[in-house]
């Protein structure tokens, strides 16, 4: 090889290099921006608009910017045709090196749909040129017929989505059915994922009727008892916003496959309520969302699992007057069982809870290891689970899992209302057990009320609540007014005054009950709070005592010790913390 073809085959190299780099930023910049760097499929085109191949080929010279796809090497270049794979670099620098010496290259070979061209042969040749360059390029052309027209100036991709969704129209005939109908997505192939809910909706509305039922009609229906609820949840929870350039309908698919994987993942069904607040929060892409994805996952790495704060206060009650469409505060109760008596004192409180808020128990038994799942101590807690709730006379799954007890518990619990657990380890007094203890971490770390069990019998009939004016003493203010009123049960406000817990904190607690039509009984005295708190609870056979999380931060918390941990010990009766 002479030194003036060395020279230009390193040329050609360093090019193939440059390109590829820019191939990867391409990439990487239409991957934060939800758009796609890919070339289309002929063949995906072809079928999506109905076009068919025609005898006519001509050669001419064809614009590169309207050569928006490749029969069998979309996936090898980007939509501007730079190169992606890495293992081209011989043969693409071959090319440049031709086309810059001017040596003959034939024509590529393109089939022509509408205005938009796509390569059946000399996708190497399109790179080159678009590097070089060129405006245009020598080309066999076959023309495609295609009654839905594709333009260089038109996104080859709507087109395509138009052509689905008029389709799926045709097959449903849900726009004679609902006006105004609207059911536009910005990806083409999620058509299917309706078409194949629909006909799910149909084997079962058949099943039920035991007629059969027309596809449209069985659209129709769907629409409304399936779609539209969802669509509804979406709209209140106000997640639209968060996804920029999507649809109601492009969240609704995505909802459904997102709804899909946590029951796999979990192992028990997934209300839609909960999918859409956990779709928001995991995969929202405005700014907001991702700098507070990104803090999260940093905190989660940095700081112990025994110091973490946890959520913020409150976060757990708007997360369920955002999705709630009923007024049951506690409608799904995770419960944990460890296959001891402990946890079964747990499961007959959280079945006592379900029956009363009409609810749904979910249980999580936690093995040690994946083989642990099949082996007959774990089959007999799923069958045990399974008769007491027959037996109780309420709805429950049981999920068998590997993992850490505490971090199962705090992840499972974004599904639920409610956390249902045996007191059988509160924390120790000292700050050494404080700090190793997993009670308290679970209590720190959980996102929903926690229900704590001792091994004492409560009908759960006499409330008390703690309040101090803290604002998670607020969240627990929330919760008991609800259970007063709604399961009419007689409450207790234990108000024990020391530092900032005045005599005004006791009358706003009164006007705050009074205001919601709750009667209570007024205990306010000048007293140490768990002393006071546990005292109270005694003398009026209290079965419930309903009090906010911890108030200080994990590290002062530990080392001073809490009135929650004191209640706790005393092990007398079961207590509710929010927060």
């Amino acid at each position: 090889m002479s030194d003036f073809s060395k020279r230009q085959w390193v040329s050609a190299i360093q090019a193939f290099r440059k390109a590829h780099w820019q191939a990867t930023l391409e990439e990487i910049w239409t991957n934060l921006t939800g758009q796609t760097a890919d070339l289309l499929s002929y063949e995906a085109v072809r079928e999506a608009v109905g076009a068919r191949e025609t005898a006519r080929r001509d050669l001419r010279e064809i614009p590169l910017t309207a050569i928006v796809g490749s029969v069998g090497r979309y996936t090898d270049f980007t939509r501007s045709f730079l190169p992606r794979v890495e293992g081209d670099e011989r043969r693409w620098a071959g090319v440049w090196s031709k086309m810059e010496t001017m040596e003959g290259l034939p024509p590529i070979e393109v089939y022509k749909v509408g205005e938009a061209y796509f390569v059946r042969d000399g996708n190497h040749r399109v790179s080159v040129a678009r590097r070089q360059g060129a405006s245009h390029i020598e080309a066999y052309v076959t023309e495609v017929a295609t009654a839905v027209p594709l333009t260089p100036d038109v996104s080859p991709d709507d087109l395509i989505i138009k052509a689905r969704y008029a389709r799926f129209l045709a097959k449903t005939q849900l726009v004679e059915a609902v006006p105004d109908l609207d059911l536009t997505m910005s990806a083409a192939g999620n058509y299917r994922v309706l078409e194949e809910q629909i006909w799910g909706h149909q084997q079962w509305l058949e099943q039920q009727s035991g007629a059969d039922i027309a596809y449209p009609a069985a659209a129709r229906r769907w629409y409304e008892e399936v779609y539209w609820p969802v669509v509804q949840l979406i709209r209140q929870r106000g997640i639209l916003r968060d996804f920029p350039n999507r649809t109601e309908t492009d969240l609704y698919v995505w909802l459904i496959k997102h709804r899909e994987k946590l029951v796999e993942r979990l192992g028990w069904s997934v209300a839609a309520e909960t999918a859409v607040l956990d779709l928001a929060d995991k995969q929202a892409v405005t700014p907001k969302q991702i700098i507070q994805r990104l803090g999260k996952k940093l905190s989660q790495a940095l700081v112990p699992h025994a110091l973490e704060a946890g959520p913020t206060v409150g976060e757990w009650r708007e997360s369920w007057l955002s999705t709630h469409r009923n007024d049951r505060l506690f409608s799904h109760i995770l419960v944990a069982l460890d296959g001891q008596d402990s946890g079964w004192h747990a499961f007959r409180q959280a079945a006592r809870v379900a029956q009363r808020e009409e609810g749904r128990l979910f249980g999580v038994h936690v093995v040690g290891a994946s083989e642990d799942q099949a082996r007959p101590a774990a089959l007999a807690v799923k069958a045990e689970f399974e008769r007491r709730c027959l037996e109780a006379g309420v709805a429950g799954e049981i999920s068998v899992t590997t993992g850490p007890t505490t971090g199962t518990i705090c992840y499972r619990a974004r599904w639920s209302d409610l956390v249902v657990v045996s007191l059988s380890h509160p924390p120790g007094p000292q700050p050494v057990d404080r700090l190793s203890s997993r009670f308290g971490q679970l209590l720190r770390r959980c996102p929903r009320p926690v229900l704590a069990i001792p091994r004492t019998h409560a009908g759960l009939d006499r409330l008390l609540l703690a309040y101090d004016g803290s604002p998670k003493a607020e969240e627990a203010l929330f919760v008991a007014a609800y259970l007063a009123g709604q399961w009419q049960a007689p409450l207790t406000v234990v108000v024990a005054l020391e530092k900032q817990v005045t005599e005004e904190t006791a009358v706003r607690v009164r006007s705050a009950l009074e205001q919601q039509g709750i009667a209570a009984r007024y205990v306010v005295e000048n007293e140490k709070p768990a002393a006071l708190i546990l005292a109270t609870a005694r003398q009026h056979d209290c079965d419930l005592i309903i009090m906010g999380g911890y108030g200080l931060q994990p590290v002062l918390a530990i080392m001073t010790g809490s009135v929650v941990d004191e209640v706790l010990r005393s092990r007398s009766r079961p207590v509710l913390i929010c927060r």
